[in-house]
């Protein structure tokens, strides 16, 4: 696990980044000013920063570099480190959209600053594509017309996990949850999975994000809690403490960890010892066709590791914006989006996935199984795949909706 750096780095390297690369459409769009302009706020140096972070960042400009001229006009790429601050991102996002011209906005990590950042990405009627920040509600209660959710959420990791917890005999759970809105998301969401087959939740604790937490102290009420099955709903550096403190103490002899949300990044950090057997629900794995092997491959190239599904949806949603661009002759927010909403989506991260007018990107998405060391045959080799969860099951359905969008 990387060493988180120390306020000062953090503030350092919250400095904005930029690269600009030429790309070209028919001679009949309308483009506006001299430049299409892309932003990513995501964690770059904090408890996130390794399901996405840095490589989230090379992974979008792999995706501006491959995919070529838009009318000559060229694409500006310009990054930046939220430090997981809602007003942090805020400012920034407002800053490039007000002062730079900003069309189209990715954010990452910080389910909190998504939720901020779609207002105002609606504000500006510009796209808005959220990646690793995971909560539905960002196309339920909070959808907007400008907003994209475009990999997994907590709707659709809870029915995945904690249904198939459940369905296996896991029915008692206590939670140990990030104190934000992807946590409380992903507690409430997993929750009503639970309960819904049957299962209990006996009681939860909160912790602070990347605060290095007092874990014992938690773990230990949950463990007094009885229940059989501690769910955790956190992620990035906070899981991969959470994890170790678990075994250092011995909780998961008298309880099974059911870590909701997993990226191969934390599987690997942790190594198979500690997380065989492991259930995960997600859409997308290095190792799982040709396509993705191929990409992953030249992404390893750059960063001598394997990327997340996370740092794949980076590259796949940015690629899919500029083809809206170059399909509607225009970057106009409105008609973008018209073309984002009528077009399937066929890439190396999905095979069949569709924009519904709540801004969901519906995708097949996958249970899978963290192998033993012995049935891990060569690095990074660690899952393996239980069954395809259609998307029109994964996700939050039509009669469930409250997106008045959708309805």
């Amino acid at each position: 696990m990387s060493k988180i750096p120390s306020h000062s780095k953090r503030a350092a390297v919250a400095a904005c980044a930029a690269i600009a690369l030429g790309i070209t459409a028919p001679a009949s769009a309308q483009i506006s000013g001299d430049v299409i302009k892309i932003g990513f706020l995501t964690d770059i140096s904090g408890v996130y920063s390794d399901n996405d972070g840095q490589g989230g960042v090379e992974a979008i400009k792999m995706a501006v570099q491959d995919f070529g001229p838009i009318n000559g006009k060229k694409v500006e790429f310009v990054y930046a480190d939220h430090l997981n601050k809602v007003d942090v991102a805020s400012a920034k996002a407002r800053e490039w959209f007000d002062r730079d011209g900003l069309d189209m906005l990715v954010i990452g990590a910080n389910s909190g600053a998504a939720l901020a950042l779609a207002k105002l990405s609606a504000e500006k009627k510009k796209p808005m594509f959220a990646i690793t920040a995971a909560t539905a509600r960002l196309t339920n209660e909070e959808c907007t017309p400008y907003n994209v959710a475009y990999a997994y959420d907590t709707v659709s990791v809870a029915r995945g996990t904690a249904g198939a917890i459940v369905e296996a005999g896991g029915k008692d759970w206590f939670f140990l949850t990030a104190d934000y809105a992807f946590g409380t998301s992903l507690e409430k969401d997993a929750s009503d999975v639970i309960k819904a087959k049957g299962g209990r939740v006996l009681g939860s604790v909160k912790h602070p994000v990347g605060t290095t937490p007092n874990f014992s102290a938690l773990l230990l009420q949950a463990q007094a809690s009885k229940a059989k099955i501690l769910g955790l709903a956190t992620s990035g550096d906070d899981l991969i403490n959470a994890v170790k403190v678990a075994n250092e103490f011995g909780i998961n002899k008298t309880m099974s960890l059911a870590a909701i949300l997993t990226h191969i990044t934390e599987i690997h950090a942790l190594g198979l010892k500690l997380t065989q057997g492991m259930y995960l629900t997600d859409g997308w794995y290095w190792d799982q066709d040709e396509a993705s092997r191929a990409w992953a491959k030249r992404y390893f190239e750059k960063m001598k590791k394997m990327p997340s599904s996370m740092q794949a949806a980076d590259y796949s949603a940015v690629t899919t914006y500029l083809k809206a661009v170059k399909a509607a002759g225009t970057d106009d927010g409105d008609k973008v989006m018209a073309t984002l909403k009528s077009t399937k989506i066929s890439d190396m991260y999905t095979r069949n996935g569709m924009i519904r007018a709540d801004g969901r990107m519906v995708y097949d998405m996958y249970l899978r199984q963290v192998k033993t060391p012995a049935e891990s045959k060569y690095p990074w080799d660690y899952y393996k795949t239980i069954k395809t969860i259609p998307g029109d099951e994964a996700f939050i359905k039509k009669s469930e909706t409250k997106c008045a969008l959708w309805k």
